[in-house]
């Protein structure tokens, strides 16, 4: 699952869900001054996949703490609207392919030391280097020198390795003094200071250069409005605020717990005792007569987020290799009656590639999205039918048994197939299982954009080793397409050949869209005032006691 983190643009998926909520409270007037300045706050989490080192982490557990502890160049805000400078005092650039950044001067790390040009320079070197294992390297392909930093494993993990890159740091980005820096891309990109408030772009102070990453990723520093303090495996990450933090979302509370939960009820329970401040998405039984907005009454949050769940296919397992096979079981979901009598109607049909809520995607351009009974089965029959069980993993310790089950109920009366859905304890363990490719069956995924872009639903999910591709699709000319598109030196132009990107990916579903996100939130009594950013997490910048 890409994890992340923000932004989107301002179009509703239904006149029954509204848009992410901006300011959902009680109270008009906001919360008392003297309650909230040393207030803290108690909030819930999943475990971290990997040590919390931004470029490295690619789910949503871990992802949300670094939202929290970094800031990056620009931000997206809570309302849908255009990306806003942070870090940055300007971004500059006359071709779309060369871009003057400049920073705020005096901004600081948590350790003290300031924010300079250099520590954008050596993260995003340090990231692109394909040695270092960076899961969110390509996210750096647009900048020129990006494929001179990169080699291949010649037989992924056996006996050879991947030769040495022909170079350390990429040619495309210059260090002009302590607070400008110069990145040249490889193509004009019209899009690319959209992407610098994902997490991937973020700084690394210059500590972390002296030690492993998994040390610095266990007590991490970062230069957001929050600091680290402590974190128990699987119990507890702890980070209180960071008083000289200077940009304009400061905290307004002292302290945030994120209570690392096994099992959503777990949470719920503890929100509906008050002994838990915020949970981003509440259990799926509670959904069932809207139980949850009786249960929460004005604490409920209802919204819409650009995220999508899918069910992503094992394309490195031959038996899941035929894309007629991979339509066929496409075809014999029933994504309505999923949606429906599981979701009770909290969820939206999915009918496209990427999210409605992104700037540039298509609507209804997924063709194997619709309940065809009969296609389904005459697919089926030209692809030489499937052997065997086919098994539908997930995460248990969230709300994700009751709709896999119904996938894998749909796909068994629909095609004949002995299909059954099956549980993995964590989350943790299922995503290890997942980036070592070993996943035996289709999987749930699902995909919460990063930046406000099609392609951000089409590169890192699609193109040949991307940073989410965890089924191994590839194809040639979907690679070539995206790499134009991504060099477009207009938005428009790129999102044209996206979408010539995107009908190609039609035909081969590689993966399988199932809905598209409705979120159900609550807080706590002790909650006067909250916002929730573009992405459903909360604005822990926000809150006030």
């Amino acid at each position: 699952m890409r994890v992340s983190k923000r932004a989107s643009s301002a179009v509703a998926l239904g006149a029954a869900v509204a848009l992410i909520a901006s300011g959902c409270s009680g109270s008009d007037n906001g919360g008392d001054a003297g309650n909230s300045a040393d207030g803290a706050i108690v909030i819930d989490g999943t475990q971290p996949e990997v040590p919390l080192v931004p470029a490295n982490t690619t789910e949503t557990g871990g992802g949300a703490i670094i939202d929290y502890l970094w800031t990056g160049l620009v931000e997206y805000p809570n309302n849908g609207g255009a990306p806003q400078n942070a870090v940055a005092e300007s971004i500059e650039t006359t071709d779309s392919k060369v871009y003057t950044i400049k920073i705020k001067k005096g901004l600081k790390f948590h350790d003290g030391s300031e924010v300079k040009a250099a520590n954008f320079t050596k993260a995003w070197n340090w990231a692109a280097y394909s040695p270092n294992g960076a899961q969110n390297s390509s996210f750096f392909a647009d900048i020129a020198g990006f494929a001179d930093v990169q080699s291949t494993d010649p037989d992924e993990d056996g006996p050879k390795t991947a030769p040495e890159p022909k170079a350390k740091e990429m040619t495309g980005l210059k260090v002009v003094d302590d607070y400008t820096f110069e990145v040249t891309l490889a193509a004009p990109t019209a899009v690319f200071p959209t992407k610098l408030g994902y997490s991937a772009f973020v700084p690394l102070p210059d500590v972390f250069f002296t030690q492993k990453p998994e040390d610095f990723g266990k007590k991490p520093i970062g230069n957001g409005p929050v600091k680290f303090v402590s974190w128990e495996d699987d119990v507890m990450i702890k980070l209180t605020r960071f008083d000289d933090y200077t940009l304009r979302d400061k905290m307004k509370i002292k302290d945030v717990d994120v209570k690392l939960y096994q099992e959503d009820t777990a949470a719920y329970n503890d929100l509906l005792a008050n002994n838990l401040d915020f949970q981003q998405q509440v259990p799926q039984s509670s959904l069932a007569g809207d139980k949850w907005k009786t249960d929460l009454g004005e604490r409920a949050i209802q919204s819409v987020t650009p995220s999508t769940g899918i069910i992503a296919f094992p394309t490195y397992d031959p038996r899941f290799k035929n894309p007629k096979l991979r339509k066929a079981v496409s075809l014999s979901i029933n994504r309505q009656e999923i949606t429906e009598k599981i979701f009770f109607g909290n969820r939206v049909p999915a009918d496209s590639w990427a999210n409605p809520l992104t700037p540039g995607a298509k609507e209804k351009n997924c063709t194997s999205c619709v309940f065809d009974a009969a296609q389904a089965k005459a697919l089926l029959a030209e692809a030489g039918g499937f052997t065997g069980e086919m098994v539908f993993y997930y995460n248990a310790d969230a709300s994700h048994k009751p709709w896999m089950d119904a996938v894998a109920q749909s796909v068994k009366n629909t095609l004949g197939i002995n299909a059954r859905a099956e549980g993995i304890p964590t989350f943790a363990v299922f995503r290890e299982q997942i980036n070592a490719h070993k996943m035996k069956g289709p999987y749930r995924a699902g995909w919460q954009q990063d930046y406000p872009d099609v392609e951000n639903w089409v590169n890192p999910l699609y193109v040949t080793g991307g940073s989410s591709n965890d089924g191994l699709y590839s194809n040639t000319q979907v690679d070539a397409l995206a790499k134009e598109a991504s060099g477009a030196p207009s938005l428009d132009a790129s999102h044209a050949k996206f979408a010539e990107a995107v009908a190609i990916i039609d035909q081969d579903v590689p993966s399988i869209p199932v809905y598209f996100q409705g979120q159900q939130s609550g807080h706590s009594e002790k909650i006067k005032k909250v916002e929730l950013t573009n992405v459903g997490e909360i604005d822990i910048t926000s809150v006030e006691l």
